[in-house]
């Protein structure tokens, strides 16, 4: 039986050369990058070449690459500096952030007692960028932190317009792009944003690394203390092999990205016009215009199905997800469509299926039959 993995927003593949990269320096380069002897500087060397590639890969500064351990991690810092330093008495988010920005905000709502307001979203998931400027037109020291693409429904959100706006407010702007770095051109130089989080294991990276992007002079404190690494701001020996895996997963993801997103769009195409032809019945969830390698579509099958829609795909080899792989052993519905499904839709199967370009039309063909046989 073929596996078919169709859960790339969930977490990807590595790269077979970014293997090769991590397992050179983890036999050849095992110094201490905080060491001053040869193996330290030789591991030091690594880890800046690796800060250095990243930032170029997003045209920031390598002064402006601090590494995280995940895209959690980056968020939760961010977020909880902003209100604890930078003394921010305002976040504007939205109700279908991924809960990684989402719980951290609600737990410094408690802590700090800051203001939490929720911009509005359009039918399709999209955020209301109207309402975002009606919310910013009132005064407090501000944040505002709206993901660019939705993990779950792949809505896309303006980063350039958004920036503008939050620019023009004095607002400061975070944006969890971890479902989007490696997959979508960024310009740092040109986007007016504060804070980006990424993590490895989305563009065919290891797992257990990310990066944030913090602009200049930002003002950011550390999350944890201990030794000076990552110019004191966050301290802990630094899993060099990881970095050097996320560097090479980074660069190959953009050598490779125009390629690599006529494919995946490829698929995603075939995918929505088979289920077209099989379930006429079916929609998509968000905008079907959304990111190119996620679709969210609600099937119509019977509330009775739902339940375990996943173990018989799963039965037959194949991986797809009901929403965030964080969440989805529980059994509440994704916040996500939550926000946006009449209670009706909601009993109902809704499967994200996201590809790589590891992905074929063989495993379209799969998915669509083993629905037919659901």
């Amino acid at each position: 039986m073929k596996k078919v993995y169709l859960d790339n927003a969930s977490t990807t593949a590595i790269r077979p050369e970014v293997i090769r990269e991590m397992t050179k320096v983890m036999a050849d380069d095992y110094g201490n990058p905080s060491s001053t002897h040869s193996f330290g500087r030789n591991a030091k060397s690594i880890l800046e070449l690796s800060r250095k590639s990243i930032a170029k890969a997003i045209n920031a500064s390598a002064q402006e690459i601090i590494f995280t351990s995940c895209g959690t991690e980056a968020n939760n810092w961010i977020l909880r500096s902003a209100v604890s330093d930078l003394k921010v008495k305002r976040i504007i988010t939205s109700k279908i952030e991924h809960h990684a920005v989402l719980f951290t905000i609600q737990a410094l709502q408690k802590e700090f007692d800051i203001q939490v307001d929720y911009v509005n979203l359009k039918p399709n998931g999209e955020i209301d960028l109207t309402n975002l400027v009606e919310l910013l037109s009132q005064e407090h020291k501000t944040l505002v932190s709206l993901m660019q693409v939705n993990n779950e429904i792949g809505t896309v959100l303006d980063l350039a317009r958004v920036g503008q706006i939050c620019q023009q407010y004095k607002a400061l702007f975070h944006s969890d792009t971890v479902q989007s770095i490696g997959k979508a051109v960024l310009d740092l130089q040109v986007l007016a944003v504060d804070f980006l989080v990424a993590s490895a294991h989305k563009f065919h990276g290891p797992k257990g690394v990310g990066f944030a992007f913090v602009r200049k002079n930002s003002g950011l404190q550390p999350l944890f203390y201990g030794g000076e690494q990552e110019k004191g701001l966050r301290a802990g020996t630094e899993a060099v092999h990881q970095l050097a895996g996320m560097a090479k997963a980074l660069e190959l993801a953009y050598a490779n990205l125009e390629t690599e997103r006529k494919y995946i769009s490829d698929l995603r195409s075939y995918l929505i016009e088979s289920l077209e032809v099989e379930f006429p019945g079916f929609s998509i969830n968000g905008n079907p215009d959304g990111f190119y390698n996620i679709v969210n579509v609600l099937l119509p099958l019977s509330a009775e199905k739902t339940a375990m829609i996943l173990f018989h795909l799963d039965m037959k080899g194949i991986a797809v997800s009901r929403g965030s792989a964080c969440q989805s052993g529980s059994i509440k519905p994704s916040h996500v469509l939550a926000e946006m499904l009449s209670a009706e839709d909601l009993k109902k199967p809704s499967l994200r299926i996201s590809f790589s370009h590891y992905n074929s039309k063989e495993d379209v063909d799969l998915l669509v039959e083993a629905l037919k046989s659901i």
